[in-house]
């Protein structure tokens, strides 16, 4: 059975870190990934695997093209689900929250902190948009490289943003034998302070 855990003496935050930190020297290959799940104005759930970019007690950082579907629904519902999966650990979180908006410069220091081929391929992608032939979209990424030849920095497309989830609940759990698994849940109390609660696997 896997080790119980009792975050009781732990923030969130701190847990999360740890957690994370012992994902990366278990399998370095994306750790931050997580599933991201949004909800349309209309009812409709979608998810998609998208990066964490920075973390903290202010909230769980990502960037997207604010005119995909997951941008439109951001801007419908900002209640979303993150879900983070370490199967080497037999570990999980589940965060939710509402997102909002970084500041446009830390967005764009981002952007340049990318590698140029990154950044001209997000420039160039109407994201989430009817693609008739790659070769539009190929052609479209040449035209910007040119454009640009000899320059690092790509312009930050207007609709290129940075969002922020502040979470209202963190989920930590751990697998265990005959699917005994410990939980715990972090909400906040009237004190704006985080407490945990154990849960029924």
């Amino acid at each position: 059975m896997a080790n119980n855990f009792d975050p009781s003496k732990n923030d969130p935050f701190q847990l999360f870190e740890e957690w994370l930190g012992e994902a990366k020297r278990a399998d370095p290959n994306n750790p931050e990934a997580m599933c991201l799940s949004t909800v349309s104005n209309a009812g409709h759930p979608s998810s998609r695997m998208v990066l964490l970019r920075q973390h903290g007690p202010e909230g769980f950082v990502f960037y997207s093209n604010s005119m995909s579907r997951k941008g439109e629904e951001l801007s419908e519902n900002p209640f979303v689900s993150l879900c983070f999966y370490w199967r080497p650990l037999q570990k999980q979180v589940r965060i939710e929250g509402r997102v909002e908006k970084i500041p446009q410069q830390i967005v764009e220091d981002y952007f340049h902190s990318r590698h140029r081929g990154s950044q001209i391929a997000s420039a160039a992608s109407k994201q989430s948009q009817p693609l008739p032939d790659k070769q539009i979209y190929i052609d479209r990424f040449n035209e910007i490289d040119k454009q640009y030849e000899g320059k690092d920095n790509i312009p930050c497309p207007d609709h290129w943003n940075g969002y922020c989830v502040i979470p209202s609940s963190i989920e930590f759990w751990v697998e265990g034998e005959y699917r005994m698994h410990d939980r715990f849940i972090f909400t906040r109390n009237n004190s704006g302070e985080w407490v945990a609660q154990r849960l029924y696997p």
